[in-house]
This record gives C-alpha cells, structure tokens and sequence, in this order.
C-alpha cells in the first residue's frame, strides 16, 4: 500500500502533482493544513494529523463531514505535524512506500527539517519521496542499492548527511563513482547527469540524500 501525505509547505499547483504522483487507490493523509492542498486538488482525506493549529474549523467541519479521521496532538510537543505523519505511515501494517508532498517552500529551516525526517530509522525500510514539482528527493542508506528512473539529462545529486557516505557506486551517471567516498560538506555529488533511462547508486556505509529532477513531472521513482 501507498500513503500519500500532503505536508503545509508551499504547493503551486495541487492538482498537478496529484496528478503526476498519486493513484486513486493510494490512501491520503494530511499533515494539519496540508488538508488544504488535499481539497484544492479534490483529494478525499483519509486521516488527518497534527496539533491542528493551521486547519481553521470551517474546513474542519467539511473534512469530518466527509468521513476523515482526525489525530489530534497538543500543540506543545516535540514532533511537528509531518513528523507525526511520517511516524503513523510507517507504523501501519502493509505500508511500503510513502510519497510526501508540499514539504517545501516558504521557511528554510521548515524544508530542511522535513529533508531530515527521511533519516528517521522508523523509515528505513519504506521506500519515500519528497516532492517539490519536478523534484523528487528520497534517502539511501548504507547496504542499499536503488535504481532511478528517469530519461537522459535528468538531474541527480547525490548529498551525504551527517557524514562521509562511504561506498558509493554509480551507473549511468555522466560522473560515474566506483566505491569512493563522498565528504559530508564539499558538494562533489552534486548535479550528475543520467546518461540513459535509468541511473543506479549503490552506498555501502551512511546515509545519501539523492534530489532528482525531471524536465516534466512524473510520477516514476
């Protein structure tokens, strides 16, 4: 099963990204206001989550009205609403990929922070995406191997977290790597070129963030 959570970042078109990266038999959720992008683009809500401080109670009336789950949180707590989300989405039975979208724009230090959640280990064995338009940003962990798909000239940079990302070996990339290390800091991975259909990158020890970019938005990971 797939979860979709649309995040209370910046969406430019809804109904687009729905379009390029849900299905109708996905199972939508929303991140407090993110409920907002769901209705623009004519989601139907699942379940809603958060401390509901972003949602004002006339939409929260509509989303009750349509059968939604509420998850309500105190507004004093550790976690924000994504976090809470993305921790719900892994903890439900049969769960193996999890797409977010809206987790960008507006505040830098909200985008990071969402960046960083694909880091929890609570997702380490679910397949996620972030995704930002043409961007799709998703999180490779040490032992992995994951191939991309795409079309020659995408973009792919390759950003290791929290240190050195050991191992990495790429295939299809225009700046091929073969078991080398990647610095966390120095920005060497950034902005490889796929050279085919598709690009692998296999990491032996860390965690990678891999950002792809499409000419045209796509629903293909």
């Amino acid at each position: 099963m797939r979860v979709v959570v649309f995040a209370n970042g910046l969406m430019d078109d809804p109904a687009a990204d729905v379009r390029a990266w849900t299905r109708p038999v996905d199972h939508f959720v929303a991140a407090d206001g993110g409920a907002r992008h769901a209705m623009a683009a004519g989601i139907r809500l699942h379940h809603v989550i958060g401390d509901m401080d972003s949602l004002d109670q006339g939409l929260r009336r509509r989303l009750e009205e349509m059968g939604a789950e509420f998850h309500v949180a105190p507004v004093a707590k550790d976690e924000t609403d994504l976090e809470l989300a993305l921790l719900w989405a892994a903890a439900q039975p049969h769960v193996h990929e999890i797409v977010v979208l809206g987790a960008f724009g507006g505040r830098p230090d909200q985008a990071l922070a969402n960046l960083l959640l694909l880091a929890m280990p609570e997702l380490a064995s679910r397949h996620v995406l972030m995704i930002d338009g043409r961007w799709s940003v998703r999180m490779i962990r040490g032992g992995e191997r994951v191939t991309f798909r795409g079309a020659p000239g995408d973009c792919l940079s390759l950003i290791p977290l929290g240190g050195p990302a050991r191992g990495v070996t790429t295939e299809h990339l225009a700046f091929a790597l073969a078991a080398e290390t990647l610095a966390f800091g120095p920005a060497r991975g950034v902005s490889n070129r796929f050279e085919a259909e598709t690009a692998t990158v296999t990491v032996q020890e860390g965690l990678l963030w891999c950002f792809h970019e499409r000419p045209q938005e796509s629903g293909e990971a």
